[in-house]
């Protein structure tokens, strides 16, 4: 009996200990430096140029281009794998620095 008593005290350390760690994390955000915007806006233009609908005609183009290619064997499969992965990675990017920064923080 004495034993659950301590794994029930146990796991409700750990709930508090882990809503306290999610709370200071959360608390973490990062703010813009004071005088930054107009570089902000830049950064932000950027951005929607490179992920907007012009971006994503230009890369469906591009893979559709390079998988005709590597079906009738004129690129190397290699290459053709390449130019895929990078619109994986454009596309992908805010997800991939979403997972790094929560791997990062976690740690």
């Amino acid at each position: 009996m004495t034993t659950s008593l301590l794994n029930r005290a146990t796991a409700a350390l750990g709930t508090v200990i882990a809503a306290a760690w999610t709370t200071a994390a959360a608390a973490q955000e990062l703010a813009d430096p004071q005088g930054s915007g107009p570089i902000v806006g830049a950064v932000r233009w950027l951005q929607g140029t490179l992920l907007g609908t012009v971006a994503t005609v230009v890369a469906v183009i591009a893979i559709a281009s390079v998988g005709l290619l590597m079906l009738t064997g004129r690129i190397n499969w290699r290459y053709g794998a390449t130019v895929i992965l990078g619109c994986f990675i454009l596309f992908g990017a805010a997800s991939i620095v979403a997972g790094i920064q929560s791997t990062a923080g976690a740690g």
